[in-house]
């Protein structure tokens, strides 16, 4: 259960990425797996790599997720960001 508390979250701060240009790597979908991966592998980093069971998961297990669904989605963004400017260079050096 614990496991699905770090997706929907994830799920859930990936929704807020239309308000940002889309400069994701692989666009929303991108965004999309940045949020779930970051998200889950912050859960467990946090977690100590053990996934709550049903009787073990609280509210606080969702707010495990929350840094690593931001972190992955940044990372993301600033690598659709950099690939850009490097496709921008390359073309104007082409002219």
């Amino acid at each position: 259960m614990g496991m699905l508390a770090w997706v929907m979250m994830g799920l859930a701060l990936w929704h807020f990425s239309i308000w940002f240009p889309d400069h994701y790597w692989g666009g929303i979908v991108g965004a999309f797996v940045g949020a779930i991966a970051g998200a889950v592998l912050s859960g467990l980093i946090i977690s100590g790599f053990d996934i709550p069971g049903r009787s073990a998961t609280h509210l606080s297990t969702t707010l495990e997720a929350i840094p690593g669904a931001l972190l992955g989605m940044g990372l993301v963004y600033l690598e659709g960001l950099r690939r850009e400017r490097a496709g921008e260079a390359g073309a104007i050096g082409l002219r």
